[in-house]
């Protein structure tokens, strides 16, 4: 059943003095890509001194560039978004032959144009022995990635963490546990130790009371939405798929993509600096059925 929401999110920081705001780059505006109809979208920014300039990033992304010309004592971020969430099947798509079961190969043009999706940066003892105990025999391409996904799922616990920036993997596979964007990261560089085409994503994800956040997992109480983190990885045929290892499910209309970039600081949702002071952070985000 099709489902009309509203959101607001709002990310807010109050200063203990007058402060100078540096140039900002804002990514919360859903992506070109996204499968979701968004029928309404705004952003509104205070202060109210600003200039602002849409533009899109290299890698498609829309985002907002703001100057600020005076000095002002709070830095607000507010999002009103209207999205209908029309179910589909998220395996609903065709694998070119050359790609039913995994391991493939993409082609040489392709490798060439995807060079950022395919570079590991991380090469930690834990990842490694993390990547090497997943079976590399021949079989399925998307039963497989549903089984990798799961296995990220299964082994890292979910938690919520306030802290700035993503874990490495290493750290993330000490503690077992890490926030979406650690679980996305860690999922992000064991597909690509796989020589998958893989890239990390920050968007929405709604959840409504009907639904289960995960299989077996306790019933949604509330409609809800939050910024989330997950992946998409590159099939022939099929294109971007998108994984979401905190959940262990495939990403469906409920998510909606805002930033797929190579890594989580180019997708981070507010970007920017300010002179020092005592700063309180507010955040909250709101869903409302239509």
């Amino acid at each position: 059943m099709t489902t009309e929401v509203a959101i607001h999110h709002r990310s807010a920081y109050h200063f203990d003095r007058s402060t100078v705001i540096m140039p900002h780059v804002v990514r919360l505006r859903p992506a070109p890509h996204c499968r979701t109809p968004i029928s309404e979208y705004s952003l509104s920014v205070t202060p109210d001194k600003h200039f602002i300039h849409w533009q899109q990033d290299p890698f498609s992304n829309y985002s907002a560039r703001l100057i600020f010309t005076k000095l002002a004592d709070e830095l607000v971020f507010d999002v009103n978004l209207k999205a209908r969430l029309e179910p589909y099947n998220p395996f609903d798509f065709f694998v070119d032959e050359e790609a039913f079961e995994f391991p493939f190969r993409y082609e040489a043009e392709l490798i060439k144009d995807v060079g950022p999706y395919l570079f590991i940066s991380e090469r930690g003892a834990r990842l490694k022995a993390f990547v090497k105990s997943i079976g590399h025999d021949k079989q399925d391409t998307v039963n497989f990635l549903v089984q990798v996904n799961r296995r990220v799922h299964e082994e890292i616990s979910h938690v919520h963490r306030m802290e700035h920036g993503v874990l490495t993997c290493e750290e993330t596979l000490k503690s077992q546990s890490g926030s979406c964007r650690d679980s996305a990261w860690l999922l992000t560089q064991v597909l690509r130790h796989l020589g998958l085409v893989t890239r990390f994503v920050s968007g929405y994800q709604v959840l409504l009371k009907e639904t289960t956040s995960a299989e077996g997992a306790s019933p949604v109480l509330e409609d809800r939405v939050d910024l989330h983190a997950w992946v998409e990885v590159f099939v022939p045929g099929a294109g971007w798929i998108g994984l979401d290892p905190s959940a262990g499910l495939m990403a469906a209309e409920n998510y909606i993509p805002l930033a797929c970039t190579p890594n989580p600081e180019s997708a981070a949702p507010i970007d920017g600096k300010t002179t020092i002071s005592d700063t309180h952070f507010e955040y909250y985000s709101t869903v409302i059925r239509l």
